[in-house]
């Protein structure tokens, strides 16, 4: 070896393709490939191209070996001149996979004189190969390419091919060329820096090549796993240039290289018969026409071979459902796929992790998969599977939108029978899948035999995959496959384990768990390494609360070293091996909870030090044939044991003896559910495979429960047969117990749901003896009672059972929102049983989970039983529909898309006001609220302070835990659910809440000042004492709190009573602001109004620049005249302890104090804004982590909008985003240096950017000159019509223009603030005038018609308004006898609107082109609006603002929240036209029943049937008539001067309720103090509150106001010009 040449010379392997021999492959290649290149592709000047993070790793060794290497060819005179290299490097990621970096690095190739004697070499990933390949193929018409792939993800698919292509906004790889480059080297000791993700990221695609070309190939990724993952991470490494050559190649090595060496050659064929992909080269795509949809919608979060693993999964669905391919290839493709840690399910808790809160909707998917290159038109192909290695036809296949759709939904609806659109069929035989039971016992005895043994019929599911994971990780047997995958060929390891080499992770798989914690003692020390002491046993959340104490007990009792992590009695488990082991002999376990306790011990017993004689404790046996299945299957493998009396059983010591082949019996639980169909349907089902032989006690269902239903039974030693009577003709079974068939009893429950009465005239069912399903995937029995009310069915909770009341079918009620399946698969099948005949079918959400028994149910349904299925995308069913322009709802209300009836959860410290703002939330929500404490308390019949008296703290904690996983399992959706203050002191509470949080939940921790909680709770004596001082519980909670929940409330100073708030207890105006608060926060967090500026609305936000926003409150309502949003600058704050210097950055808790104060003082939306000293603000740039800190925090604090520096840390904004919620990302830029260019690339860039983060994109520039305003406007005019909104500015004196041109949420200043945000900001004021002046925003007149009108105070309202907001418009009186005298008005160009008054609020009408519906409904107009369009096209619309000036000024009075009236009654006095706005005002806040009174009766009826029914009018003949439920609103229409007496006896309501006040409204104006407000003071200010006159006027005309302008109204400035003018 020559010193010029450091390598040895590599064994190389070579791939033909298009054929030329230009794919090559090896380890530690460097010097074979410059020398290949300098040789072989000569050129003058050859040019790599890489990314930041490639180039570190392999940049310098290249380029100092090119030259090393090219002088010695040169001076040999191998090649005829000295070439030159050059590099060049570009940012990283997809985002450089664009026309610019394609522009740049073309720039700099010309900048260095590169002709077409050009070699381009791409080094890097697919990114780079895409991107330079491109530049290739169109540089000087295209030039010389070599890949240089260094992922695996680009040596396995990109690189090989000659596809190229750059991403544009309209989607990926849309402009490209095909172009072949002259070598491929692929070099595999690269991938010893790759990422363990990224390596996973690159075997997709190679086991999808191996699964749909050549069962082999696969066969070598299934067994390889361990050792290829080993070659990926170099575990074998320790030799120099270790793979270079076959001497130094390692066996894990040579793997790794012949799996990915096939994969290219599979590729390498295809590409060669088919370059231009005209039909064969689709078959590559298996996986991507789905993979791609989940890609477009997922990425950057999901990867690409993350994407297409997914994909891969769903197109074999596909392939299952269309009846081509079984369920054994589908479990194949998913074991291997998931062995090598790649997703399978977008629901899978990495996705979720990964992805927060996006969602791939099936619509959204659907529509995705349209453009895909391979349709046939708007025929969408997918490569469909015949058998691993095979596929239907060699290229893609026509599937149907249906198909697709079944697949792709989460849910799936169940048409009944009788509506259906399929065929009925009346006789059907089925096999169904392998017994859960016994596929789990017979791996676990097979890997503990001694010998090969066949498993055939085993179960392929989540169930058995797990099982089979970890015998494979424990090293205990070889597994291999047979048959297509019919056969699983088991070569037993003896009972030899070892520690394996990663956690055990069983997700909810109980038996697993059970059975693997006896085998895992079986491990031998000597099977110890450093690495791996121990071995793990962890599960899901829920697997982290079912028991398995009694079995580890007994196990620890009989030498066994086994730790729990985290919570007592449950897993994660550590068992360490030790010298004693299982030690044997007498054994003692209690088995009244669970039978696989029993079996666990049972089969690993014979591996014991000694005999064992096992005694069986703790009273009945639970699930006895269980126990009888396992002890019959041991004697399969050759292990007798002995039953002795009292329970006892002894095991010799001995060694399982594999059979030569053991069948799997099918599974008799899952036969239950076709058989039940038959007999709800009244048809005919044969399973062929379960008779009276059975091991399983499920298999006498039939005759057990069917038959005493009404169905003919015909079982056999192998079959079983069942023929229902006519639909409705079920018996119930007045009692039976199924303690021999406790899965069984879902099924029995939904078909005791609709049995017909019996003899007696009863139809109740009672099953017994299934305490044990409590403690299976879910409380089963609560499950059940909870979904089968929802269907109106009648049941309830037994101690060890449930009873059920039979209904009528036709009396069955169908779901919107589903079935809740709580992600148990016998509920789900259980289920889809009972939606057979219910009316309307029913919806089966959480469809997956089947696939832990039954993967192919919903095929097996379809299919063979012929029901007919529909998929159901709940996410999608779920959206709200945005209020129509001109019906404004309730506070403007801004709906969002999405799942937002979860179940609120509310934690805190006692007495902080949980139960009062859960009440509150309950009734704004609409929802149910339950107090958690209370909840307990009626379970345990007893108090919490008595029962903590008796069983002290810990049992108290215990049985806390319980309920709340009842609660939380039980009510997942529309509830507010109050949880005890400790609630957080357990692990297992913990869990159960991040876990809710992670399933979309929301989980609020309720914040109050800790001394007055104190204060509270010295005084309560309705729970026990601590026993501790409570601040050291806060200091402990605090943290735990904040944790454990992913939104926070803070009630900031206010003393709220334990259950009502009262004047004489609390500062009712505090009170009031923090309640309209809390409102806007609960509804912001169920997504019923997030309080959001309407996309394409002219908004403008002040910045507040204040360090303490105290200063400002007396200037609040002012300083916010005409704004739509308030940005809090966080990074502007400072307390007064703060210090000057430039790392300072305000706390968190003083933030939170500064946000709450604001939310107190106004209802506009808050954008949160941290801005760094690199962006033009303080926050120091140092202080990333500490940013984003904060940006969290906004998110918990549910602030409207959160402003996000898009030059962050990528990691950082794309966590932020996933647990953002309903608020809004402003993705910001600021070029703070002044040098970006709008009509440059950079701009286009940011641009790109902001678009992939945020929901609203702003970049802020710098206008140096005049010029720089117009290219910042041809900017924003060039993008396309539905982008997102911008925000896009010029900084500086120069861009004040590009303020008034900016249409989204325009930063302004305020004359009152201490300075401005930016340098060129500018008021709202002088941004109308400027527009204006510039001819943007024209005068336009409006008008009050009607007459007399001399005295309105209409033109001081509007008038005013015009002049503080800077708008150009005028208001003007128009008196006139004749409504015709209008018409020259409103057909004036210039005309904006009118209020309309008596005499014309009906004769208008003929004047509009539209009405809304308030205005419909109430039967008269007061408000005209000129509606004009893009082009100007005007069209009149007739609204009603006097409704909403009389329901807001009812909410103002009383703390803007409904709470305070729900359930109350209304009175409306009079039955003239305002009448008819008040009752529909009241209406509209849910008042009910209405009053109406007028002295003439005949009047008052004639009004009250005009209107719906639903409102609740009931006319009284007099005032003085005893009402049951006394008006707590009254509204007055009636003239001031009207005779009518008001008796005292019409406000008792204050006196009856002593808790809530009453609120009088006047709609006469010329007499402040009516009677009726006179009457009102004289019960006293904190009776009844009287709201005059003119304060409607004045509410309504705010509302014409900003109907007319768009504009927020300056309410305080028109107050006081209204005041001064009512009282002059």
């Amino acid at each position: 070896m020559s010193s010029s040449n450091p390598y040895p010379e590599p064994d190389v392997l070579k791939v033909s393709v298009l054929d030329k021999d230009s794919i090559i492959f090896g380890f530690h290649l460097t010097d074979y490939m410059i020398r290949d290149i300098l040789t072989n592709i000569p050129s003058l000047s050859y040019a790599i191209i890489t990314d930041k993070n490639i180039a570190p790793l392999y940049m310098q060794t290249i380029t100092s070996r090119f030259d090393i290497i090219s002088d010695e060819l040169f001076s040999n005179k191998s090649i005829p001149t000295k070439p030159r290299l050059i590099t060049y490097v570009i940012p990283p990621g997809e985002q450089s996979k664009s026309r610019v970096v394609k522009a740049q690095i073309e720039d700099y190739l010309l900048s260095q004189c590169c002709t077409r004697d050009t070699c381009i070499m791409a080094l890097g990933g697919g990114v780079i190969g895409d991107l330079v390949g491109y530049v290739a193929a169109t540089f000087m018409r295209g030039v010389s390419f070599v890949q240089i792939p260094t992922s695996l993800l680009a040596m396995a698919d990109s690189s090989v091919g000659g596809k190229t292509a750059i991403d544009t906004p309209h989607g990926k790889n849309l402009i490209g060329a095909f172009w072949q480059p002259k070598r491929v080297f692929i070099d595999l000791a690269y991938l010893d820096t790759l990422p363990k993700r990224q390596f996973a990221n690159g075997m997709a695609e190679i086991i999808k090549t191996a699964a749909f070309w050549d069962e082999k190939f696969f066969v070598m990724l299934e067994n390889g796993e361990q050792e290829i993952q080993n070659a990926a991470t170099n575990k074998d490494g320790g030799v120099e240039y270790q793979g270079c050559n076959l001497s130094t190649r390692t066996s894990s090595q040579s793997l790794l290289l012949s799996v990915l060496y096939e994969a290219v050659k599979v590729k390498a064929y295809v590409v060669t018969h088919d370059e231009r992909e005209s039909g064969l080269r689709g078959i590559l795509n298996f996986g991507h026409t789905i993979g791609h949809a989940i890609e477009a919608i997922l990425s950057p979060e999901l990867l690409h071979g993350e994407c297409v693993s997914i994909g891969m999964i769903k197109e074999v669905e596909i392939a299952r459902n269309l009846g081509y391919l079984n369920q054994v290839a589908v479990g194949r493709l998913y074991r291997c796929l998931q062995s090598y840690g790649l997703p399978v399910s977008l629901d899978d808790k990495k996705v979720k992790d990964l992805v927060g809160s996006k969602h791939c909707a099936v619509d959204k998917l659907l529509d995705i998969m349209k453009v895909d290159k391979k349709n046939q038109g708007d025929k969408k192909k997918v490569v469909i599977l015949t058998g691993i290695g095979k596929t239907l036809e060699k290229k893609a296949t026509i599937v149907s939108d249906e198909v697709i759709r079944l697949v792709l939904s989460p849910a799936m609806k169940v048409k009944p029978v009788h509506e259906s659109s399929f065929p009925s069929v009346r006789d059907i035989t089925l096999v169904t899948p392998g017994s859960k039971s016994i596929s789990n016992r017979a791996l676990v005895l097979a890997a503990l035999g001694a010998g090969v043994c066949r498993l055939k019929g085993l179960l392929h599911s989540d169930d058995t995959q797990v099982m089979l994971n970890a015998l494979q990780k424990l090293g205990g047997a070889k597994f291999e496959w047979e048959d297509d995958g019919e056969t699983l060929v088991v070569t037993g390891g003896g009972g030899i384990l070892q520690v394996p080499n990663t956690e055990l992770y069983l997700g909810n798989a109980g038996t697993a768990s059970r059975f693997l914690a006896s085998v895992c003692t079986l491990v031998q020390p000597s099977k110890l390494t450093e690495q791996n002491k121990h071995t793990v046993l962890t599960g899901n959340d829920r697997m982290k609360q079912r028991p398995i104490g009694p079995l580890v007990n007994t196990l620890r009792e009989n030498g066994c070293d086994i730790k729990y992590i985290e919570n007592e009695g449950c897993l994660p488990l550590a068992i360490t091996p030790s010298s004693i082991g299982f030690r044997g002999g007498h054994v003692s376990l209690s088995a009244s909870l669970s039978s696989q306790y029993v079996s666990s011990i049972l089969m690993c017993a014979p591996y014991a030090n000694e005999p064992v004689t096992l005694q069986l404790t703790g009273g009945q046996v639970i699930s006895q044939q269980y126990i009888d299945m396992t002890i019959a299957m041991m004697k399969s493998f050759g292990i007798e044991t002995e039953r002795l009396n009292d329970n006892v059983y002894k095991i010799p010591k001995s060694c399982y003896r594999n059979p030569e082949v053991y069948v799997v019996e099918s599974d008799a639980s899952s036969a239950t559910y076709p058989l039940a169909i038959a007999a709800i349907t009244g048809t005919k089902c044969t399973i062929s495979n379960i008779g009276t032989s059975s091991l399983q006690g499920d298999a006498a269902f039939a005759v057990k429960v069917l038959k005493p239903m009404g169905c003919n039974v015909v079982q056999t030693d192998t079959s079983t047969t069942v023929e229902g009577p006519p639909i409705g003709s079920l018996s119930p079974i007045p009692t039976i117990n199924m303690e021999s068939m406790t899965d069984a009893f879902l099924t029995a429950s939904v078909l005791a749901a609709v049995a017909k009465r019996d003899s007696n005239n009863e139809r109740v069912t009672r099953i017994t003896g299934i305490a044990n399903q409590r403690v299976k995937e879910c409380n089963r029995i609560a499950a059940m009672v909870q979904e089968l009310s929802k269907f109106g069915v009648q049941a309830s909770e037994l101690p060890d059972g449930i009873e059920i009341h039979g209904a009528d079918i036709s009396a069955l009620k169908s779901l919107a929102d589903g079935v809740n399946c709580y992600d148990d698969h016998r509920i789900a099948m259980s289920f889809s049983v009972l939606a057979c005949v219910i009316p309307g079918g029913a919806v089966i959400n959480e469809k997956k989970c089947v696939e832990k028994t039954w993967p192919q149910w919903w095929d097996t349904l379809e299919r063979k039983l012929n029901i007919e299925l529909q998929g159901v995308d709940i996410e999608a069913g779920n959206k709200n529909s945005l209020t129509a322009l001109f019906e404004i709802g309730r506070k403007r209300k801004n709906t969002t898309p999405g799942k937002h009836n979860t179940t609120i959860v509310l934690i805190g410290m006692r007495g902080a006001g949980k139960t009062t703002l859960g009440k509150l939330a309950s009734n704004v929500l609409k929802r149910k609220f339950i107090d958690a404490d209370v909840y307990l308390e009626q379970s345990l019949n007893t108090t919490i302070d008595d029962y903590v008296s008796t069983n002290g703290w810990d049992a108290f904690r215990t049985k806390e835990s319980e309920h709340l996983s009842t609660l939380l399992s039980q009510y997942p959706t529309d509830y507010i659910i109050a949880c005890g203050g400790g609630v957080v002191e357990r692990e297992v509470n913990r869990i159960l809440l991040k876990k809710f949080i992670d399933e979309g939940g929301k989980v609020v921790h309720i914040v109050r000042d800790i001394e007055e909680v104190i204060n509270y709770l010295n005084e309560d004596n309705s729970r026990p004492a601590w026993g501790e001082d409570i601040r050291n519980v806060w200091n402990r909670r605090k943290i735990l709190y904040e944790e454990n929940s992913n939104y926070e409330f803070n009630c900031m100073n206010i003393t709220i009573s334990n259950d009502l708030v009262t004047s004489n207890v609390i500062d009712l105006e505090k009170w009031k602001r923090v309640e309209a608060d809390f409102i806007r926060f609960i509804k912001f967090l169920a997504g019923e109004d997030t309080n959001q500026v309407t996309d394409g609305k002219r908004s403008f936000f002040l910045s507040l620049t204040y360090p303490d926003l105290t200063v400002a409150l007396e200037h609040f309502t002012t300083i916010m005249h005409g704004i739509d949003a308030v940005e809090l600058r966080v990074d502007l704050l400072s307390d007064q302890s703060s210090s000057n210097s430039s790392s300072y950055h305000p706390p968190v808790d003083y933030v939170a104090q500064q946000l709450y104060l604001l939310r107190r003082h106004t209802h506009l939306p808050i954008i949160f804004t941290v801005r760094s000293q690199s962006q033009g603000g303080k926050f120091p740039d140092n202080k990333e982590k500490e940013m984003f800190d904060l940006l969290h925090y906004a998110l918990k604090w549910g602030c409207e909008y959160v402003d996000v520096e898009i030059g962050t840390s990528r990691d950082l904004v794309t966590k932020l985003i996933r647990s953002k919620g309903h608020t809004k990302i402003i993705a910001s830029w600021h070029d703070i240096s002044g040098r970006m260019k709008w009509n440059g690339d950079e701009v286009k860039e940011v641009y790109k950017t902001a678009n992939d983060c945020g929901d609203i994109i702003k970049i802020i520039g710098v206008a140096n000159e005049l010029n720089d305003n117009f290219a910042l406007y041809e900017f924003v005019a060039s993008l396309p019509s539905d982008s997102k909104p911008i925000i896009a500015i010029n900084m500086k004196a120069n861009g004040q223009l590009s303020r008034i041109l900016n249409n989204t949420l325009t930063p302004v200043t305020h004359p009152l603030l201490p300075v401005a945000a930016a340098p060129g900001q500018v008021s709202v004021h002088e941004i109308h005038s400027a527009r204006h002046l510039l001819g943007i925003l024209p005068k336009r007149n409006y008008y009050l018609f009607g007459t007399p009108i001399k005295y309105s105070m209409s033109p001081t309202i509007h008038n005013t308004g015009f002049a503080v907001l800077g708008l150009p418009h005028q208001y003007h009186l128009f008196e006139t006898d004749n409504i015709v005298g209008i018409e020259p008005i409103i057909e004036s160009e210039d005309f904006g609107g009118a209020s309309v008054t008596i005499p014309y609020k009906i004769g208008v009408l003929k004047y509009l082109d539209e009405v809304s519906e308030s205005a419909r409904q109430i039967g008269a107009v007061n408000t005209v609006i000129a509606v004009r369009d893009k082009d100007n096209k005007r069209r009149l619309v007739g609204d009603n603002t006097d409704w909403l000036g009389i329901m807001y000024s009812i909410e103002r009075a009383l703390g803007d929240s409904n709470s305070s009236y729900q359930e109350s009654a209304g009175l409306v006095i009079g039955a003239g036209g305002t009448s008819r706005a008040a009752l529909y005002a009241l209406h509209q806040l849910g008042i009910s029943p209405i009053y109406l009174f007028n002295r003439t009766l005949a009047n008052a009826q004639s009004l009250a049937a005009s209107f719906p029914s639903d409102y609740g009018i009931t006319v009284i003949p007099s005032l003085s008539e005893p009402l049951s439920s006394p008006p707590q609103i009254i509204v007055s229409t009636i003239p001031a001067t009207a005779d009518v007496e008001i008796p005292k006896e019409i406000l008792k309501f204050t006196e009856i309720t002593k808790n809530k006040m009453g609120v009088i409204v006047e709609m006469a104006y010329k007499s402040r103090k009516t009677k009726l407000l006179q009457v009102a003071e004289s019960f006293g200010n904190d009776r009844w509150i009287g709201v005059e006159g003119v304060q409607v006027i004045v509410e309504q005309g705010v509302w014409q106001f900003e109907k007319w302008t768009g504009c927020r109204a300056p309410r305080n400035a028109i107050e006081q010009k209204v005041a001064e003018k009512y009282t002059a």
